[in-house]
């Protein structure tokens, strides 16, 4: 069941970095993608399903947010990802703020990764 349930997290984590790039480029390069229907729904489909995997994660290897510092950290590391991506496809009013916002989503986004992978703190040790 673990296995199987990583699996399916890692691929949700691949599908909404691989849309999140996608929506950076068309909003630089072809914006009427962005207003369809499926562009404005499928992100959310997919990061639901990302965050009850995780959850569904936590559980089985009984390690939570604010107990474990690793997770904690992975998490505080998803959610500025969430903050610059969204500086970066919505509120961001220059494309400089925008590549800023970009960048810096990637960034904390490795960062997780790279916390999720070893499973020790690498800020709050």
């Amino acid at each position: 069941m673990y296995f199987a349930l990583k699996h399916f997290h890692q691929t949700m984590v691949a599908l909404t970095v691989a849309l999140f790039v996608l929506r950076f480029y068309w909003l630089h390069r072809h914006p009427a993608m962005l207003g369809k229907k499926w562009v404005k729904v499928v992100p959310h489909v997919i990061d639901t399903l990302l965050l009850l995997s995780a959850a569904g994660l936590c559980v089985l290897i009984q390690q939570y947010p604010f107990v474990h510092d690793w997770v904690t950290e992975k998490l505080m590391a998803v959610l500025l990802y969430i903050l610059l991506a969204f500086v970066a496809l919505k509120i961001g009013r220059t494309t400089f703020i925008r590549w800023v916002g970009f960048l810096g989503a990637i960034s904390w986004l490795l960062f997780a990764a790279k916390v999720a992978i070893i499973k020790q703190p690498l800020l709050f040790s």
